[in-house]
């Protein structure tokens, strides 16, 4: 089964790298971080703190995530390579992790371009290390469930601009809105809006705080969507 996943990871990353969403996707991701991180934090007087730039590249990958996962399974139907696919001696299981873990690594790639601005934070101030990694766990937990998010929305349509909207709009729920209704709410609500809120799980991991109730939050659910996404294409196999 590790042999195969591996084969459809590899599969997977290279048709990203080939793909020019992903590069569009990696260019705005880098431009926005550089900007984030020059206006916020490399300033006279400024924190020396990575966590302003986290935060907000949390928010934009509720938009940047969806686009590269929309093709991963849409693009499987529209072009009919599902039917190869589907007829191969993998599982389910497999198609879907390989696929997973094609795009994670594009991302922990893109995450990886980001240590440049801790080389140059740590020339001008002493920083936390440990708030530091906290915060790098954060943004590698959040990727890891927006994929998963994506990649469902990719397999329940076969068109790749109907998954990025309905990947979007999923984590726009899960993060901006129940964040606003959240803040609005009080009492018992606001508690219970907080357990399934995405970004204050987040944000407690770019505070440099390490709870194992954000840990499992994201873990379990990745795995949901990842499990959901299975589904749906075991689903799908017999129309």
């Amino acid at each position: 089964m590790i042999a195969r996943v591996v084969a459809l990871t590899q599969r997977e990353l290279s048709a990203t790298f080939l793909s020019p969403v992903a590069y569009i996707v990696a260019t705005v991701f880098l431009v926005a971080s550089g900007y984030l991180f020059m206006s916020n934090t490399l300033i006279d007087g400024g924190e020396a703190s990575m966590r302003f730039m986290l935060d907000s590249m949390a928010w934009l990958l509720i938009f940047a995530i969806p686009m590269l996962t929309m093709r991963l399974i849409a693009d499987e139907f529209a072009t009919g390579t599902i039917e190869t696919l589907m007829t191969a001696p993998i599982s389910d299981v497999e198609v879907v992790l390989g696929k997973f873990l094609g795009v994670f690594a594009f991302y922990l790639t893109l995450l990886a371009s980001t240590v440049v601005h801790v080389w140059l934070l740590s020339r001008y101030g002493q920083q936390d290390v440990i708030a530091l990694l906290y915060g790098y766990l954060g943004m590698i937990l959040l990727g890891a469930m927006y994929i998963s998010v994506g990649l469902l929305a990719s397999a329940v349509t076969r068109y790749q601009l109907v998954a990025a909207i309905v990947g979007t709009a999923v984590l726009a729920l899960l993060t901006i809105l129940i964040d606003t209704f959240a803040s609005l709410e009080g009492g018992q609500w606001r508690l219970v809006l907080s357990h399934v809120n995405v970004l204050f799980h987040f944000q407690n991991f770019s505070k440099g705080i390490f709870d194992t109730k954000d840990l499992v939050f994201f873990i379990t659910g990745t795995g949901l969507f990842l499990f959901l996404t299975v589904k749906v294409l075991e689903s799908r196999r017999w129309r």
